[in-house]
């Protein structure tokens, strides 16, 4: 049974969302926050599974929520689940570490499906989101989630400085990997799952299991999610790849 917490500070969709996730015969609800930190308290009493919280909420806002979750320790994993469809919002979702971004207009059936699968240890992101963020982190054009359209230069120029330290250290994480491991690294920037990397490469589960352990323990990634971010700001997969599969 996957336990859920749900936090946004519209109790009409909340509500909503419960009765569609609680019908499902692997899913219980089982509480319902109205900001951030409802959730670090609930969640404290009555841990969950996943959590899936809104981003925009009085107080304690959904990836304020999230950092604070990830840097407790929590077991379970964060989505956000919102309407606001920016760059910056889904960057700053990963890099908090959130398993998922998706966007609330998302059919109830992908988001039953995307809730099993980060219950099961993957991440996923909303299509749309998913094609802009990768072409913004690999041309280096990704916002942060609080910059306004008119920010100055002076901002501009220190968001551009922060992305290119990124891929600096990108770069020096992916020239410390073995040679399969890098291949490893593209084949799951591509999207492939471990069942396609074992067709493709002649690997057995276990090898390719293990491969993906050492990447993540290597580089710091919490997920699959991280790891291509980290391949294309490392410039292990071209930008057109990824996309043509995304």
């Amino acid at each position: 049974m996957i336990r859920l917490g749900l936090a946004d500070d519209e109790p009409l969709f909340t509500m909503g969302l419960a009765m569609l996730l609680g019908a499902q015969p692997d899913m219980e609800v089982v509480w319902r926050a109205v900001d951030g930190n409802d959730a670090l308290m609930r969640n404290v009493a009555d841990p969950v599974d996943v959590l899936l919280l809104d981003v925009q909420m009085p107080g304690l806002d959904g990836l304020a929520a999230t950092r604070e979750l990830v840097a407790r320790g929590i077991t379970g994993r964060v989505v956000i689940l919102t309407t606001f469809d920016t760059d910056g919002y889904v960057m700053g979702a990963i890099e908090a570490g959130a398993a998922g971004f998706l966007l609330k207009n998302t059919p109830p059936q992908d988001l039953i499906t995307a809730i099993r699968t980060v219950h099961d240890g993957d991440s996923v992101i909303s299509p749309g989101p998913t094609r802009r963020l990768l072409t913004a982190v690999r041309t280096g054009q990704v916002a942060g989630a609080g910059t306004r359209s008119g920010a100055g230069a002076g901002c501009r120029a220190s968001e551009d400085s922060v992305e290119a330290a990124r891929a600096a250290e990108a770069a020096q994480q992916v020239a410390d990997l073995t040679q399969r491991e890098r291949e490893i690294l593209a084949l799951i920037a591509l999207g492939l799952t471990n069942q396609e990397i074992c067709d493709r490469e002649w690997l057995s589960m276990p090898t390719v299991k293990t491969h993906v352990s050492h990447l993540l323990s290597k580089t710091g990634c919490r997920d699959r999610v991280q790891l291509v971010l980290l391949a294309l700001r490392g410039g292990v997969i071209d930008l057109a790849d990824v996309l043509g599969r995304a």
